[in-house]
C-alpha cells in the first residue's frame, strides 16, 4: 500500500475537502489536509486545545466513532495574504438527516501556504447561542 498524497488545490478546495472528510468520517483524508508542523492547533466547542497532530487525530478519532459529522460552512469571511488565509465561517450543523439545522457553529479556520500547497493550520470552533444571522456581515461603523 503506498503512502497517501498530499492534497493540493487552493484554499477554498482544501476546506472542501475538511468538510467531505467530516461528513464521511475520513480520519485520513482530514489529516492530510493539516500543515506538516506540529504547532497546529484545534480547538473544539467546549474542549480544551489541541496542539499538535497526534493530539489532534486521537480527538477527531474519538469523534468519529459515532460516525460523520455534517456541516455545511455558510457566511465565509475571508481575510488573504501572501503566505496566510484566514477564514472565518458559521457552520451549520446537521444533528441527523431529518432533523433541523437549528445548532450552528462560529468557528475560523487558518491555512498556510507550505512548499506542498496550502495547509491548515487552525482550527477553531464555538456554539453560537441563538440562531444564525440573517446578515452575513456587521462591519461597525468607526467615528
Amino acid at each position: 500500500m503506498g503512502k497517501t498524497r498530499k492534497p493540493t488545490g487552493t484554499v477554498e478546495e482544501i476546506e472542501a475537502a475538511f468538510y467531505d472528510a467530516l461528513s464521511h468520517a475520513d480520519l485520513d483524508s482530514l489529516m492530510n489536509l493539516w500543515a506538516d508542523d506540529e504547532e497546529i492547533v484545534c480547538v473544539h466547542p467546549g474542549a480544551p486545545r489541541l496542539v499538535g497532530h497526534a493530539a489532534i487525530r486521537a480527538a477527531w478519532e474519538a469523534i468519529f466513532e459515532r460516525g460523520g459529522i455534517h456541516i455545511r460552512p455558510v457566511q465565509t469571511h475571508a481575510v488573504h495574504n501572501m503566505l496566510t488565509v484566514i477564514h472565518h465561517v458559521i457552520e451549520e450543523v446537521q444533528r441527523g438527516p431529518n432533523e433541523p439545522t437549528d445548532v450552528h457553529i462560529l468557528a475560523t479556520n487558518v491555512y498556510v501556504k507550505t512548499p506542498h500547497g496550502w495547509r491548515m493550520a487552525l482550527h477553531h470552533a464555538s456554539i453560537a447561542p441563538g440562531a444564525i444571522p440573517d446578515e452575513p456581515f456587521h462591519t461597525p461603523v468607526l467615528h
